[in-house]
């Protein structure tokens, strides 16, 4: 036999059995779907794999700067990740800013992937087109550290066009209702109300979005807090949108954590547009929809009763009270006395006010209040005061109590 053609052959043998290690190393598999679909040819892929660990794309992406900062973002969750995370959340950035159906990120772990893009939809609620209620699909390679991300878009380029314009319009709506010099407390209260007065709490296509905010004017927690999140930080407050749980209850919930002269806050729009508190059928009347003030900077023991945050992602512990509305307002009292309590009251009426609120930082004080006011005569003690300082000889009033916060609402 001849040596040398018994060389060839052995040496094609060789390379044959490296080539089918490279490509079975490199065959694709699905971790996650959902409704959407791959077009990049898992095939083509793996001849990829055939000249290389991995495509050249791939590489070029690696080779890149990974920016710290993106100009008019906080990005505070971005700044809680490790360093492939954070390459990975640019990446992700990148993508679904121009729209790609599917992109290459080079990161392919489960919890990495997830963190990452936890990360970046609360850091960016402008990304209102990209769904975030399914699981997001990716197709990951045998021995690989990339995958092929398709994260699913929910609206049409035409659709975009009519959500922007009303995200811009709700722009110059609430900057020009900010006063001249107002500081950051002024502004955050300025977004919190001009929210609850512009949308309605309400479960739709459109719910988990700042689209559903601006654009059909109505959304659940997520819409809220995403939406205070957006403007604040182009108002240059610093905003953090926070998820977590409702205590004695399976539904989550989202909010805000605002900083002020260094200190942090809770923000809850979402709750601050709740007239249902209300007694009997004043809910009901178009007149007595108020902005629920307890959810802007409230005590953070008394908040904290109610929601928890996620432990994805450490957030900054508030513990400040000296913003709340009802310390900045001389409306919280730490004990009870009728007589203090009816002053009040008779203050705020001679101001003007058609809702008196007033709230206690101690449950006894509280308890007291509750016997004397609602199972008691006092709030119609206000009412005579207002109907003598109006000239009336009768007058309807309605009274909310937010027996968590240990506040008194009176609306004639």
């Amino acid at each position: 036999m001849d040596k040398r053609n018994k060389s060839v052959k052995r040496l094609l043998f060789l390379f044959l059995l490296l080539a089918g290690i490279i490509i079975f190393k490199n065959l694709p598999y699905i971790t996650e779907v959902d409704n959407s679909s791959s077009d990049i040819s898992e095939w083509l892929s793996s001849a990829a794999g055939f000249f290389s660990d991995e495509p050249g794309e791939v590489k070029a992406l690696r080779e890149q700067e990974v920016l710290q900062t993106d100009e008019g973002h906080q990005e505070y969750y971005f700044k809680l990740l490790n360093a492939d995370e954070q390459r990975g959340y640019r990446e992700m950035l990148n993508g679904i800013r121009a729209r790609k159906d599917e992109f290459y990120v080079t990161i392919s772990d489960d919890d990495e992937v997830d963190r990452a893009y936890h990360a970046l939809l609360k850091d960016h609620p402008e990304l209102y087109w990209v769904h975030n209620r399914q699981q997001v699909y990716k197709t990951t390679y045998n021995g690989s550290d990339y995958c092929v991300f398709s994260p699913g878009y929910s609206y049409t380029e035409e659709e975009m066009a009519q959500i922007d314009q009303s995200i811009e319009s709700a722009w110059q709506e609430v900057t020009g209702l900010i006063p001249e010099g107002a500081d950051s407390y002024e502004i955050i209260k300025t977004v919190y109300t001009y929210l609850i007065d512009s949308s309605e709490y309400m479960m739709s296509d459109d719910d988990q979005s700042i689209a559903g905010i601006f654009w059909k004017k109505n959304a659940v927690c997520a819409g809220y807090a995403g939406a205070t999140q957006y403007l604040l930080e182009r108002l240059g407050i610093t905003c953090i949108y926070v998820d977590g749980d409702t205590s004695d209850s399976s539904e989550g919930h989202a909010w805000n954590i605002v900083e002020i002269d260094g200190n942090y806050y809770y923000v809850d729009t979402t709750n601050g547009d709740q007239p249902q508190f209300l007694e009997g059928d004043a809910v009901q009347m178009a007149e007595h929809k108020t902005t629920i003030y307890d959810y802007l900077c409230p005590f953070p023991e008394e908040y904290e009763i109610t929601y928890v945050p996620s432990e994805e992602f450490e957030v900054p512990e508030c513990s400040a009270t000296d913003r709340n509305f009802y310390i900045l307002n001389q409306g919280c009292f730490e004990s009870y006395d009728y007589q203090t309590i009816y002053e009040y009251c008779k203050m705020r009426l001679n101001y003007g006010a058609a809702v008196v609120r007033f709230k206690f930082s101690s449950q006894e004080a509280f308890d007291l209040a509750y016997d004397e006011w609602v199972r008691g005569n006092g709030v119609q003690d206000v009412a005579r005061y207002y109907m003598d300082l109006y000239g009336l000889n009768e007058v309807e009033y309605h009274y909310g109590v937010l027996d968590h916060m240990k506040t008194f609402y009176f609306m004639f």
